[in-house]
């Protein structure tokens, strides 16, 4: 059995509210296959009084018969299965009460929380009474409720406006693991890949703990690649569907927008995206994209614009799995090696340096503690030329309230990096036209991340500071 690798905040947290004087209710989201159940069981253990999990896609019939049957693993009793929600909840209420007056902390866990919320089923409304009416009233208890549908996770408890609103105590955004994380869970696998291979294997599969599960050690990267993509077993080729499938109940109109948004290096606004898919510009779309932005599949970002505050937002594609399965797998057909036989072919090139600039946005945190700013207020984004002829554009800025703005440079690169004179001179160019569009009156200081370093040479002085992969692992 896997252990539990990194999550150092999360386990103090819950242990924290298991510890608390006073009841709590947990709400845990994140996208699916992170990990979110195996935290808790992992924290808790056989400490639970009591712990359910919703049948996926399940009718309501169903949900009332695996909540008998955790009843009855629990009591040791047979119970009748109820007709609604708020029965199952007084016989819930009745099993605990024989619980907190043992005066020990009773934990409580109800898992895939939205396939419990069938059709005009009542649950969040009995979920609602059940608290307010007694377990709120009990000091000694901790309700954790947890969900991959971050979007409904966050619409209907987080932010409920009936009788949830206000009740959570606590919530908590369970985030895929750091390129250090990845690197501890493959070496606690016995892994011996370097950090290059490390590096790769989360610009395909992101810090997703199952994905890296799935992977073997007796192969390269490569041919885990081929195997868990473009062989007859092809686990993560069939996981896209089920993904989008887990986290949203009508999946098409949102795989239409990562799809739109994966062809698109820098990003689309909401406009452009409308004209893309055709849609109109009701509201329908932006509540698509606040939900795959909650849901950690996209990010939201604005453009610094000339004389006022007022940004245009952006929207960019981050799920490295999603981009790596949409920019490969529709191409490799029935090549069963296409990894392999493609490797340093122009498509996996171009892949590798956006997925590189990628990873480096999803790890502004290692960045900041590597420049010794982390204590340093920063608002973090990407800026793209309205007005140039050759679309100039910087990939990622760090505005400091120290007054200097870092402008990022991002290169890969499997040996140091080589600045050479033209390379330069679009350098220069992009820092005059983002002067003029925006007028910043701060200090622009040049900053390079790359993969091994830069060699020395002429032009090496052009960058303040230099990161290189490494600093990505801190």
């Amino acid at each position: 059995m896997d252990k539990l690798i990194g999550r150092e905040q999360e386990i103090r947290l819950l242990t924290d509210y298991a510890s608390s004087d006073r009841p709590e209710f947990v709400a845990i989201y994140g996208r699916r296959r992170v990990g979110k159940t195996f935290l808790v069981n992992q924290v808790f253990g056989g400490k639970m009084a009591f712990s359910m999990t919703g049948v996926l896609n399940g009718s309501k019939e169903e949900q009332m018969e695996a909540f008998v049957d955790a009843m009855q693993e629990y009591s040791g009793k047979l119970f009748k299965k109820p007709d609604t929600w708020m029965e199952a909840f007084r016989i819930l209420k009745s099993f605990l009460k024989k619980k907190v007056v043992l005066k020990r902390r009773c934990i409580v866990f109800l898992d895939e929380l939205p396939s419990m919320d069938t059709q005009r089923s009542g649950f969040i409304r009995a979920l609602g009474y059940f608290w307010n009416s007694w377990a709120s009233l009990q000091d000694n208890l901790t309700l954790i409720v947890c969900g991959s549908a971050t979007s409904w996770m966050i619409r209907n408890i987080v932010d409920d406006k009936g009788g949830l609103h206000d009740r959570i105590t606590h919530e908590m955004h369970l985030r895929p693991f750091t390129l250090r994380e990845t690197e501890l869970y493959l070496n606690s696998r016995g892994f011996k890949w370097d950090r290059l291979s490390v590096m790769h294997t989360y610009m395909a599969l992101g810090g997703i703990p199952y994905y890296l599960s799935l992977l073997n050690r007796n192969e390269s990267f490569a041919m885990n690649i081929d195997r868990l993509f473009f062989s007859e077993e092809e686990e993560l080729r069939r996981e896209y569907k089920r993904l989008y499938s887990t986290l949203f109940k009508s999946p098409d109109s949102y795989t239409a927008i990562v799809s739109a948004l994966s062809k698109v290096r820098s990003g689309l606004t909401r406009d452009e995206l409308r004209k893309v898919l055709g849609k109109d510009s009701s509201g329908s779309l932006s509540k698509r994209l606040d939900d795959l932005v909650s849901c950690d599949i996209i990010r939201k970002y604005v453009v610094r614009e000339r004389g006022v505050k007022k940004n245009s937002a952006i929207y960019q594609l981050t799920d490295f799995y999603s981009l790596f399965y949409l920019t490969f797998v529709p191409r490799a057909e029935t090549e069963t090696n296409y990894w392999s036989n493609h490797i340093g072919r122009p498509e996996v090139n171009t892949w590798l340096g956006l997925s590189f600039e990628r990873l480096c946005m999803a790890h502004v945190a290692q960045i900041k503690q590597a420049m010794r700013i982390d204590r340093i207020a920063t608002k973090f984004y990407s800026w793209r030329s309205k007005k140039s002829k050759n679309n100039a554009q910087i990939d990622m800025i760090l505005e400091r309230a120290d007054r200097i703005i870092n402008l990022f440079e991002i290169k890969y690169s499997e040996s140091e990096y080589s600045l050479d004179k033209e390379e330069l001179g679009k350098l220069r160019n992009r820092i005059e036209v983002f002067r003029k569009e925006t007028a910043v009156k701060e200090s622009l200081w040049l900053t390079l991340i790359t993969t091994y370093g830069l060699s020395a040479g002429v032009y090496s002085s052009t960058f303040v500071t230099i990161l290189t992969m490494d600093d990505l692992f801190l």
